[in-house]
């Protein structure tokens, strides 16, 4: 593989050739090692075609619908497809779950001060407060500490009592759907609880029970795990407003000592600027003979990062999405790879060990095999954990800067970051009705929530999403990014706004008329619960249900488990939600059939799956139109 088969961005390509070069094992190597007859993407049949299954003993199993043959236990090439995917979602649910966790408990200490963070932002503690039905009154820490407690029982309700969180936040006209199909959940605990316990062998094999089960906990997701998730960040953090912010592998410049958090969860790293902005640390660096002590936000954790603070030469910039993970930890320039619970590879190792950079995990869930160092995160001694990492980083500089050779010189460029629901709404004057106006009058057509990851299947990193996107924009369609896919937008240089130059006549305009980009950078993957909250406030302000919508949900390159649970919330919200490299159920055409074309009966939801950018966006602006005809819109 070469050249966008690597990646649509030439830094990553750039580092590559120093990893061929310095004979690494790398994902592009590996990866084109996994194929079959001199084809890359190319797999065995049956497992990319989700029908076999080796859960017990009697197996492993394959599975032919067409010649009804069927596991040893008697379960379908449906049953074992769509077994396998709930399984992926409840990884991908318990995974955002976790994150969430680790929030409000960090909510909770600093609401008693034991904790290096304040409440930035009281307001949205007390609107959220108020939406769950909450007492306002007292000190913010008070409601705080009410709004934890709060959230921690409804986590654990049981199975058969309805979530309050879901009750109070999602759209009525949903809640009502969702009621008479048997799919409103319960706690988060327990839908995982029971969708585990279902794929057990000889409990249930029946794909479609499996599927409905899958949407109640993507529900229990969306509205327990991720909005929760979200606003109590926002409240210890800021919320997202927008603001430049440096990218792409050229921040890393290796005569600063610099520190990378890395993963999903940004609480050291938010610890370890406020320690880094202080001159006392940054004289230490220069003790050493370093130019200074830089934070470089990485992958989610770092887009949770610069979401909600500004730049300045302290806290520096974002490098991009966890494919470049191995090209950016052979630039020569990292000192301290912090990684917290989720998207540290486990190859990592030694890269640290050829590019003498400290490897921590700080997270119970992260082992790397070898790595004896470790801080697992503890909200109380976050400040003192936040040191520690600083002055490894410090002590790591030395031997780096005198042993190894950096790369220099790789692209740097700006991207607008840091759009929410609610900086979205203060560009509007404080209301959705110009964003509903230009919706309504054709000046755009609709509106796509890309939600993505990054993958190498059928094409290089980023290269889909780019293509994905400038298509939709082409098509006066406004993206709102999330996920790794947000970083594709934001190093592929769409989350500027010289970008508008891309984009339709209506789309740029409006990006003239407001000074934004065509694709606005709206957060990580959790965030798909920020955008399920504002379609419920964009269905209430225009009374129309959410599948009536001219929306729609994208992933051009899903990769990982939690992608797929946003998936299944996509499709029980009622969104067309397109999908990108095809799934793992080819071979069980019953569960293609009941999501690309039966859900939409049930929920309004439909799956879209194309290999094709071009048809891709065709068939979101078919989806869209179709919408804008049904509420009589030009």
């Amino acid at each position: 593989m070469q050249g966008d088969r690597i990646s649509q961005h030439e830094s990553v390509r750039k580092l590559y050739e120093r990893l061929k070069k310095d004979g690494m094992t790398n994902i592009w190597d590996r990866y084109e090692a996994q194929g079959m007859g001199g084809n890359p993407d190319q797999r065995c049949g049956f497992c990319q075609g989700g029908n076999r299954c080796d859960l017990c003993s009697n197996g492993p199993c394959r599975g032919d619908v067409a010649k009804d043959k069927r596991g040893v236990c008697g379960i379908t090439a449906d049953g074992m497809a769509m077994r396998m995917m709930l399984l992926r979602n409840v990884m991908g649910s318990s995974t955002y779950h976790y994150h969430t966790e680790q929030t409000v408990k960090t909510l909770r200490a600093t609401a008693l001060g034991k904790t290096p963070f304040t409440i930035k932002e009281p307001a949205k503690l007390r609107a959220f407060a108020g939406r769950l039905g909450l007492d306002v009154s007292g000190k913010d820490q008070d409601i705080a500490l009410r709004l934890a407690d709060f959230a921690l029982q409804d986590f654990n309700r049981p199975y058969w009592e309805p979530s309050r969180l879901v009750e109070l936040l999602a759209p009525k006209e949903r809640q009502e759907l969702w009621k008479k199909l048997g799919i409103f959940p319960g706690g988060i605990y327990h839908e995982m609880m029971q969708c585990t316990s279902s794929c057990l062998t000889n409990v249930d094999g029946y794909y479609a029970s499996l599927a409905t089960k899958a949407m109640r906990m993507g529900i229990a997701t969306a509205y327990q795990s991720q909005i929760v998730n979200e606003f109590c960040q926002d409240i210890l953090f800021g919320l997202p407003r927008p603001h430049k912010m440096r990218v792409d592998l050229g921040v890393l410049d290796p005569d600063y000592v610099n520190v990378l958090p890395n993963g999903h969860e940004p609480f050291l790293g938010f610890a370890m600027v406020q320690l880094a902005r202080k001159k006392e640390w940054q004289d230490k660096a220069k003790k050493v003979g370093a130019k200074g002590l830089r934070i470089i936000a990485n992958i989610e954790t770092g887009q949770e990062m610069i979401q909600r603070w500004e730049m300045d030469d302290v806290f520096f910039g974002f490098t991009g999405n966890w494919i470049m993970q191995e090209a950016l930890l052979a630039s020569g320039a990292v000192d301290i790879f912090v990684a917290d619970m989720n998207c540290s590879m486990p190859i990592d190792p030694m890269y640290a060990k050829k590019y003498h950079f400290r490897l921590v995990p700080v997270s119970e869930l992260v082992v790397f095999e070898g790595v004896a160092d470790r801080l697992n995160y503890e909200p109380e001694k976050a400040e003192k954990q936040a040191a520690q990492l600083l002055q490894m980083a410090v002590d790591n500089f030395k031997e780096r800067h005198a042993t190894v050779e950096p790369v220099r010189g790789l692209p740097m460029r700006e991207a607008v970051v840091g759009f929410s629901t609610e900086s979205i709404l203060d560009a509007l004057g404080g209301k959705l009705d110009p964003l509903l106006g230009a919706i309504a009058d054709g000046t755009i057509r609709g509106v796509v929530g890309l939600i993505s990851c990054t993958s190498l299947r059928d094409s290089g990193q980023d290269v889909h999403s780019i293509r994905i996107a400038k298509e939709l924009i082409k098509r006066d369609i406004l993206i709102l990014s999330m996920g790794c896919g947000n970083g594709a937008m934001q190093v592929g240089g769409l989350c500027s706004p010289e970008a508008k130059e891309l984009a339709g006549p209506g789309l740029k305009k409006l990006c003239g008329a407001l000074g934004i980009p065509p694709v606005l950078s709206y957060g990580t993957c959790t965030d798909t619960g920020r955008i399920a909250d504002l379609l419920g406030a964009i269905s209430a302000a225009l009374n129309v249900p959410v599948p009536d919508l001219p929306v729609a949900a994208a992933a051009p390159e899903y990769m990982e488990q939690k992608a797929t649970i946003d998936a299944i919330i996509g499709l029980a919200l009622g969104l067309y939600t397109y999908v990108n490299p095809v799934p793992t159920v080819t071979a069980a055409p019953n569960l293609v059939k009941l999501l690309t074309e039966d859900v939409k009966g049930l929920t309004g939801g439909q799956m879209s799956v194309e290999k094709d950018a071009v048809k891709a966006a065709e068939g979101i602006l078919a989806h869209i139109e179709g919408k804008r005809k049904k509420l009589g819109l030009k």
